[in-house]
């Protein structure tokens, strides 16, 4: 009987270290974050630990500046996005035109970086002489109608990255971006109408440059769309797209739900 125990503890004790050490270890993210006219203190907040209570994620946060021209000193290395899995762009600099800086900026990401790109982030550095970062992004737009209610009509319902979104999500009191061009690889996944251009333009979608992957929304102008589950499981999903870890039917796969699970 004693021996048979033994066995069944060391049974035990090397499926245990075995699923240890094949459980995968957390999403490695950096979120870039900062800039003017939004709440990035708050939005900060809202994105790590409502992405840290969906993924098995370590998020580090490279904040600063308060205005569109800030330059981010995390651009300022060739390779500054080493080490991380994934970027999450949540920033306003807008006005920031250097060329070199703003193709720093993108090309890690066109090397194979995944990035997520939320809201004002599709905005920053539109004047630049290049189209570098908007090549990243999938789409080109230089302007946003007037704040406003929202009704975002989901497209591809079957697209893994919008399972479980509302088919028409109410998004009080956000902004609605222009698109003004789009590049070839983007996959639309939402849109909503613009009183002022008096037609659709997609507000979520997927897109691939180079050997990236990008996930992006122009939704997100407050900290309170942030904050709602369908917000912040629809950026938990693409993030997971992003990297390959999403499962067809929009769940994480092993180990990338929050703990490991």
């Amino acid at each position: 009987m004693k021996k048979l125990l033994v066995s069944l503890v060391l049974a035990v004790a090397t499926a245990t270290t075995a699923f240890a050490a094949e459980r995968p270890k957390p999403i490695k993210a950096l979120l870039v974050t900062g800039g003017g006219f939004h709440d990035y203190d708050a939005q900060r907040k809202t994105l790590v630990e409502g992405l840290g209570k969906r993924l098995n994620i370590e998020i580090t946060v490279a904040q600063e500046g308060t205005t569109r021209e800030h330059r981010n000193s995390i651009y300022e290395k060739a390779d500054w996005a080493k080490g991380y899995d994934v970027i999450i762009h949540n920033e306003c600099y807008g006005m920031v035109a250097d060329k070199e800086f703003v193709e720093r900026v993108a090309a890690p990401h066109k090397a194979g970086v995944p990035a997520v790109i939320l809201h004002a982030s599709v905005h920053s550095y539109r004047n630049a002489p290049t189209d570098e970062w908007r090549q990243v992004i999938g789409q080109k737009s230089m302007k946003h109608d007037v704040r406003r209610d929202l009704v975002i009509q989901a497209l591809p319902a079957n697209h893994p990255i919008m399972r479980g979104f509302p088919a028409d999500w109410k998004d009080p009191q956000d902004e609605l971006y222009e698109i003004e061009k789009v590049w070839p690889a983007v996959v639309p996944l939402a849109k909503s109408y613009s009183e002022t251009t008096k037609k659709d333009h997609t507000v979520i979608w997927t897109n691939t440059y180079g050997k990236g992957r990008s996930f992006v929304t122009t939704l997100g102008h407050f900290d309170a769309t942030m904050k709602t589950e369908a917000f912040l499981d629809l950026v938990a999903r693409g993030l997971l797209w992003s990297i390959g870890k999403l499962k067809d039917d929009g769940t994480p796969q092993p180990g990338y739900s929050a703990g490991g699970k």
